[in-house]
This record gives structure tokens, sequence and C-alpha cells, in this order.
């Protein structure tokens, strides 16, 4: 038996101590896992330790992604990690490469598509033989978006007799910043393909994360559009690109429970008429990520702001008929702190003690509406059929 269930790699970090507050909070005694923090100096583990209220024995264990043996040394004392140190591409190769060969399961908030198929091409084999769950993207992106589409195929199963071979994902309200580390991300993906430019086929593929799977068309999202579904002016979503290949990865993972030809996008709805039209413009030629203004990696709003921060997510399932059936998603904080933090960790806890089935994984593909059920019950998210 390993020491712990559970390991929060990356403590010290802002969204990191976030994910440790939350288990504090939250799992206070009885019902607690066995879980330690993580990061390169043992100062300032000891300081979150304090600063989040943990009782004084709380298990501390110093790792480095630059130190490979300690890295080797904390996964095998663990059932799971939960990192957010990244850029991954920078800092998760290592972590991800000792969770396979020890049978660790890994969890991370990574929206860097083109490493995250560098994983799945070099570790997708040993992690099926030793037993590891290697999942991806457990947070903002894209756990709402990959079990908003399940819920929404689930209900036109039910009503249809099938899956839609259509969803739309469209983004109605998002109030709360994206984190530094997405910015830092994005910027570290954009260097990498600016060093090598075959990365950009992959960043653009919507099945960049299906290898040995190409499936139809799939429409962009690239422009501002009038969507006849909801007779509303929508506009690009500039999470799309990785919630999308999820998505798509999701179905691969199932066997094509959504079907081979299934054609999936995401948007933001800007607005009806005129008004809608020039706010779905506007938003078009807006980079949240431009300039220095957000929060850098490690820092993050204040509490008031997380939690004021909340989302509402539509999934529209459309039938060739027209028939349509609707998924609505719904966050209770802010989508790049508060509700990622909860999420993350509610999909570790999700994890610890299920079945083994290695590889390299979505949440929605390996937990499925079991981790729905726990996010609704602990972490703030309602998922509604209509």
């Amino acid at each position: 038996m390993r020491d712990f269930d559970l390991i929060v790699y990356g403590a010290t970090g802002f969204t990191g101590r976030l994910v440790a507050e939350y288990l504090v909070r939250t799992y206070p005694s009885g019902d607690a896992p066995r879980w330690a923090m993580a990061g390169r100096s043992l100062a300032k583990l000891e300081e979150v330790r304090d600063l989040i209220g943990a009782r004084s024995d709380l298990p501390l264990v110093v790792a480095d992604a630059d130190d490979p043996a300690s890295l080797d040394a904390m996964v095998a004392r663990t059932e799971a990690v939960v990192t957010t140190v990244g850029p991954y591409q920078l800092y998760g190769s290592a972590l991800v490469a000792a969770c396979v060969a020890a049978g660790t399961a890994y969890l991370d908030l990574c929206g860097e598509p083109a490493w995250m198929r560098q994983m799945i091409d070099a570790h997708e084999a040993e992690a099926k033989a030793t037993g590891a769950r290697i999942v991806f993207s457990c947070g903002f992106d894209s756990i709402p978006f990959d079990l908003g589409v399940l819920t929404a195929q689930e209900q036109a199963t039910k009503r249809f007799g099938r899956p839609a071979p259509r969803v739309k994902g469209r983004v109605r309200v998002m109030k709360g910043s994206f984190s530094g580390g997405t910015a830092a991300s994005l910027k570290a993906t954009l260097a990498a393909a600016a060093r090598d430019p075959s990365l950009v086929k992959l960043l653009t593929d919507p099945f960049a994360l299906t290898p040995g799977f190409r499936g139809p068309h799939q429409p962009t999202g690239l422009i501002p559009e009038f969507d006849t579904t909801l007779n509303a002016w929508v506009a690009p979503f500039v999470m799309a690109p990785i919630n999308t290949k999820n998505v798509h990865r999701t179905n691969f993972l199932l066997g094509h429970a959504y079907g081979p030809d299934f054609v999936y996008d995401e948007m933001m709805v800007a607005g009806l008429g005129d008004i809608g039209k020039a706010a779905a413009e506007a938003m078009a030629a807006l980079n949240p990520f431009k300039g220095d203004k957000g929060p850098k990696p490690g820092e993050g709003p204040a509490l008031a702001e997380r939690e004021a921060g909340h989302y509402d997510l539509l999934f529209a399932a459309i039938e060739p008929d027209g028939g349509r059936v609707d998924a609505v998603v719904t966050g209770d904080r802010d989508p790049g702190y508060g509700s990622t933090s909860k999420m993350i960790a509610e999909t570790a806890l999700c994890l610890i003690g299920g079945e083994k089935r290695g590889g390299v994984w979505t949440p929605g593909a390996l937990l499925g509406s079991g981790l729905r059920d726990r996010l609704q019950a602990k972490a703030g998210l309602t998922f509604t059929a209509c």
C-alpha cells in the first residue's frame, strides 16, 4: 500500500494552493483522503500549510521538475498526482514519464494539444501495461464541455434512440478571468510552433488527439456568424481549440459512442440583432491574452472576485430531421481559478480507488457520469438536460 491517495504537486503556486485549500475545507476529518502537498521548497510548503489552515502534520514532499529522481520518489509514494505546474510542455514531461513507469495516476490542467499528442504517442502503450491513468485537461478546459456533450448525447439517445451527429457548444455567460498558467501555456505553445512549424498542423487539427482516426470536416469557429439554432450572433471562443479536441478524443476513446461522423464546435453567444452582430465582431477582434494586464503564473484574483465569477454553457444536440435536445452546464465560481481548483480535486478523488484501466484519458471517457455526479454534489457545477 502506498503512503498517500493523492499528492498535490505545485501546492506553493496560486492554483495549487487553491486545490490544497479546497481539500482542507471540504474533507477535514473522517472522510479525508490520505494526501500530501509537494513542491520545490520545504519552507514555502510549510508556509502554505499554515496559510490554508491545514493540520500541522499534513505531509510535505519536496520534488522538482528539474530533478527526475525526486519525481520518481514522489510518484512511488502515491496512487495519484495532481499537478498544477505548467506550462506542461516545459515542466510536465518528466512527471508523466515517472507516473507511467510507476503505474501512478496523473491529472493536470493542460490546454496544450501539441504536447498532449506527444505524450499520447510516447506513453499510451506503456500506460496501458502499467495501469497508469494519465488524465489531461481536468479544469475549465475541458471538463464542463466534455461532460456537457456527454449529457446532451445521453438525452438525445433517450429522446431519439440514437446520439446526435451534430452538437453545438455555446458559452452563454462567462464571468471571471483566465488563469496566468493558461496565458503562459499559450505563449509557450506559440513559441514551440515558431521553432517547429510542424506543430501548427496539430494545433489546427480537430482530430489531433485521435491517432489514426479522422472524422468529417468540422466548423472552424473562427468567424462571427448568425447561429440559426439560437437565433443569435456568436463569436469565436478562445478555449475552443483545446476543448473540441478533447471532446473528439472522448468520442474516440468510447468507441465513437457519438458516431464516427460526429461534428462539434464551440462559440460564444454575443447577442441579438445588429447589437449582437457588432458585439460578435468586437469579441472576434479581442485577444484576452494580449499584453501584460492579466495575472502572471502564480498570481490570481482575490477570493471575492473568484466567488463572484460563474459560467453558463449550452449544448444543443441536433438530429438530421431537425429534432433537438439541450444540456446546460453551470459553474458557481470563476472558471480559471475557483471552479477549476474544485474540478481537478474532485476528479482526482473520483479516480482514486477506481478500476486501473491504464492509458491516456480524457475525464469524460474515463470517469463519465460518475464524475458528473460528484461535481454536482461537491464542486458547484450543475448539469441539466432539457
